[in-house]
């Protein structure tokens, strides 16, 4: 019987994940889900359903697909959720137009936990990296879980930073079968390990353009607060910012460097009311109580580090947390020989220290 509840789900969302207007007209219009399948395609378009969209419902076959799509679920051991079981995400339910299903791998219990989304430039300055990982890591060590997009720039870096302190939720503009970008697969094994894959999307669905705007929604409405780290005036992340603010979610930024074109979407935020964000603890006082006080109240863990040696200062001395250095760079700054030099970045690496960056590379951590 549960495996039947699903199916009708599993088919009206097929049809409708890439128009969620339908999804909520037919919602709104029939008693159960199973009902919608019985509406003639002149119904559903009197209603004021597309028409294509229309014509996906009344033709037959929906089910018998859903019923396909299904197994391949049950053997993959995915999660699914619709919209009407009691794992559904509570925010994510009171949003405008919330999906039908979720697809879901990996650790299901990250959707139960207080979350901060974090979203911004593809390709973030140094700058913008250091922090998305530093603001993330932060917030995931102290148990809030990060929302982001699995995208290339900022919500990679804030994956990447919350899966080494905490869990992470990567929303996928694609089917959970269909890693996008390709870049990034290393990179959602380790969110599968320490969060979740999510999506609206059937398990094939490819990753096409006009899915992101429309999966943005989910970033921001699993969040109970919006973080934008770098974004030009025209980036989408300002579109994720006001769909936050339609969702009654806390809006909050980044400052910028005022001469990079990828501050002024971040800056425009702040000039127009969105919280101003430094570290962790500003994002913390934009959030509801009691959560509000519980982070603030916790002091940060120091972690013990063995003491550097005479060379690890002098590498660290010449890198800026707020822009990168090649390595030729760091040899003519240290008088270290390229072997010598290598060791040390790698020992910095591991300690958490130094990160590195395309094209031999470096950065101090913040």
């Amino acid at each position: 019987m549960a495996e039947d509840r699903r199916i009708p789900w599993i088919a009206l969302n097929s049809c409708v994940c890439e128009c969620p207007r339908a999804a909520r007209i037919v919602l709104r219009a029939f008693p159960s889900v199973e009902e919608v399948f019985g509406a003639g395609k002149e119904r559903l378009t009197a209603l004021g359903v597309r028409e294509d969209v229309a014509g996906k419902i009344a033709a037959k076959g929906a089910l018998d697909e859903a019923k396909i799509e299904l197994e391949k679920i049950e053997r993959k051991a995915y999660t699914l959720m619709t919209f009407e079981d009691g794992d559904y995400p509570a925010l994510l339910r009171e949003i405008f137009d919330p999906p039908l299903v979720l697809y879901v791998v990996g650790r299901t219990e990250a959707l139960k936990a207080p979350a901060v989304s974090i979203v911004g430039a593809r390709q973030p300055t140094p700058y913008g990296r250091a922090v998305a990982g530093k603001l993330a890591g932060d917030l995931a060590s102290r148990g809030v879980v990060i929302v982001s997009g699995l995208a290339r720039g900022v919500d990679a870096c804030a994956h990447w930073g919350a899966v080494k302190e905490g869990q992470t939720v990567a929303v996928m503009g694609s089917g959970l079968d269909v890693v996008y970008p390709d870049e990034n697969r290393e990179l959602a094994g380790k969110v599968r390990e320490r969060g979740v894959l999510v999506t609206e999307y059937p398990l094939d669905a490819p990753p096409l353009g006009y899915h992101f705007p429309l999966r943005n929604r989910i970033i921001s409405g699993l969040g109970l607060g919006l973080v934008v780290v770098e974004a030009t005036r025209r980036s989408g992340s300002l579109i994720t910012a006001r769909l936050a603010l339609d969702e009654n979610r806390e809006v909050m930024a980044v400052p910028g460097n005022v001469t990079s074109d990828l501050s002024r979407g971040t800056n425009w935020l702040i000039q127009t009311g969105a919280r101003l964000v430094e570290g962790w603890e500003d994002v913390a006082e934009g959030l509801p109580s009691p959560l509000r006080e519980d982070l603030l109240s916790r002091k940060a863990e120091a972690k013990e580090r063995p003491p550097l040696s005479e060379a690890e200062e002098k590498v660290l001395k010449t890198l800026p947390v707020d822009a990168q250095v090649h390595i030729d760079e760091i040899v003519e700054g240290t008088d270290l020989s390229v072997s010598e030099l290598l060791g040390v970045l790698l020992g910095l690496e591991l300690e958490g220290l130094v990160v590195q960056n395309p094209g031999k590379n470096f950065q101090r951590r913040m």
